[in-house]
């Protein structure tokens, strides 16, 4: 299983976003703390918003802040929502000409190890992501807190 680096710059967003708490964001200032392209994470950014895991605001003092509490976000329906192909080997997609796919245990195989690994996904939120590291993620992401 491979998530793509747009999955991964969605789980960043949150993680940062998270973070900073009530204060607002912005892209460039997230985009600087990953050392990320700035245009790739305002496609995440559009589609995290779209999805109502963010809120942007525009204007002077606009930003981006969560939508959602920490714990209301689950890791499983973060990469179900990012994540466009899930079909692991060809069997699993639409356009599949594999021969062998009538005989063939690999589909139900792992179409098991994939429910198995999005279960575990499912049973994690944000807020598990952060718990007692947000100050060490905080230093490590350069944000400003009451307590650095």
């Amino acid at each position: 299983m491979h998530l793509t680096r747009y999955t991964d710059y969605a789980l960043r967003v949150l993680i940062y976003l998270a973070v900073k708490g009530e204060e607002r964001s912005t892209i460039h200032e997230i985009a600087e703390s990953f050392g990320v392209s700035r245009n790739h994470l305002m496609k995440v950014v559009q589609d995290l918003s779209h999805r109502g895991y963010i809120t942007t605001i525009r204007g002077k003092n606009g930003g981006l802040l969560l939508n959602r509490a920490p714990e209301e976000i689950t890791l499983g329906a973060l990469v179900r929502a990012t994540e466009h192909e899930l079909g692991l080997v060809e069997c699993f997609r639409d356009s599949n000409d594999c021969v062998i796919t009538p005989a063939c245990r690999l589909k139900p195989i792992l179409n098991e190890a994939m429910d198995a690994f999005m279960g575990v996904l499912d049973q994690y939120t944000l807020a598990d992501m952060l718990g007692k590291r947000q100050p060490q993620l905080a230093r490590l992401m350069q944000i400003a807190t009451s307590s650095n």
